[in-house]
This record gives C-alpha cells, structure tokens and sequence, in this order.
C-alpha cells in the first residue's frame, strides 16, 4: 500500500511539473500573438483536468483576442466563479460581453427579497456554516458563564450574550440553508451558437419565442430529451436545442 502511495505521489508530482511546463509554452506562445497555438497547447492542461483561475483567465484572453465571443465569455465566467473577487477577470469580462450583440436587462428585484439575497450573497455558503458554527460555540460558552457565575451584573450580561449568539446562530443558519439553495438553483450558461432560435415548446414545430446569439449568458431550468429550458435575466423563458448552449458549472 504505501509503495502505490509513493507511485501516486510521484505521478501527481509529474504532472503538476508537466502542466507548469505547457503552461509555460502556452503564455510564451501567446505573448507572441499566437493565440490558437496558445489555445491548444492551454486545452493540454484542460484535458488532465486540472482547473484554475489563471487558466481559463488567459485562455479567455486568448479567445478575445481571436474574437471569439462565446469563448471568451464563457471562460472568463468560469475563471469568475473560482475568483469572484478579482478585479482584472471582471474588467475583461465587461469587455468580452461588449462583443455581444444581444443586450438583455436584468430583471429588477425589490423590497425584502432584494434585500434578503444580497446578504445572502455577501458570504458563500461555506462562511454561513463556519459563522452558524461560531456563533454556536460562542453560545455555548456565554452559557456556561452565565450557569457559573454568581454576581448579579455579570450573570446579566452572559445571559444576554448567550441570548443573543444564538438568535444570530439561528439567523446564520438560516442564510445558510437559503445560500445553498441559491447556488443548487443556479445552473448558468452560455449560448455558443451563432445565432440560436428560442422555441416556445421543446420540439422544432413549435413557435418561435425570441432569438439569442452567442455569448449571452441564460440560466438553465429544465431539461427534456435534446432540449434545454432557458431563463433570461429580463425574466423571458423558451426552449434551446442541447447543442446551442454550453454550462458553465462543469468543471
């Protein structure tokens, strides 16, 4: 056993230096305006299924140069998702959606529900379970201040503290479970067609609801035989053939 923990070790460790080195290849290629070259040598890396946001950032980069839209969009969505904070992914993706010929405004959300999933956005589902746990924990102990302390005073304050660590333990827990349901419902892709008629029913003989082209992005709600049900962000629903659109949350 532990010599094939050693042979696994050792080709993990090989491949790692072998991907460095592609990857190597790949930047210089691209550095020298030889973007498709650049593309198959960063789809090698692709194809040992190993992921990154350095990655796809510059396979994106690569595309937009091309100027291919869905590509482009497509990977820098992918490189978002593994860093939704990085500032230069979300300036080239800005760019790359400019390319786009269909413009689709997002379909306004008021009141509590706004108000409810922008805090829930504010931390991902693994920070809400780590704060539920926390906050848990820090219960607990405030309690057992409060159970054996004597004065007056202080026995007020833990009993509030407890009190109050478990209402926000609870809140927490809450925003969890609704942060994991969020992110099951989220299934996000990207049109790669060059121009894809949106049907109203999943089959060819029914009418024609709207038309996309690539590079927008749609959620996708159902699926049924070859045919995908798609949501825009403006609300409109309809039906794309399987081969149109590309997901975004296979990795």
């Amino acid at each position: 056993m532990k010599y094939i923990l050693y042979i696994f070790l050792f080709f993990m460790a090989s491949l790692s230096a072998q991907n460095e080195k592609v990857f190597d290849q790949a930047n210089a290629l691209y550095n020298e305006g030889k973007f498709a070259e650049a593309i198959d040598r960063y789809d090698v890396i692709l194809n040992t299924d190993k992921h990154s946001a350095e990655l796809y950032y510059n396979i994106a980069n690569a595309h937009y140069k091309l100027n291919h839209i869905a590509p482009s969009v497509y990977y820098y969505e992918k490189a978002l998702a593994l860093k939704p904070n990085d500032k230069d992914i979300k300036n080239n993706l800005a760019f790359a959606n400019n390319m786009r010929i269909d413009a689709i405004d997002n379909l306004p959300e008021v009141g509590l529900s706004r108000f409810v999933k922008k805090v829930t956005n504010s931390l991902s589902f693994n920070a809400w379970a780590k704060v539920s746990v926390a906050l848990v924990m820090l219960f607990v102990l405030l309690y057992l201040f409060y159970y054996f302390t004597y004065g007056t005073g202080k026995k007020r304050f833990y009993f509030v503290g407890s009190t109050l660590s478990i209402v926000f333990a609870l809140m927490a827990l809450v925003f969890t479970f609704y942060s994991y349901s969020l992110a099951n419902k989220n299934n996000p892709a990207i049109v790669f067609a060059q121009e894809s008629k949106v049907k109203t029913e999943p089959n060819l003989r029914s009418d024609e609801a709207f038309v996309l082209h690539e590079g927008t992005k749609v959620q996708v709600l159902d699926s049924i035989n070859n045919w995908n049900k798609i949501k825009l962000s403006d609300g409109k629903i309809g039906w794309v053939p399987k081969e149109d659109i590309k997901l975004l949350n296979i990795f």
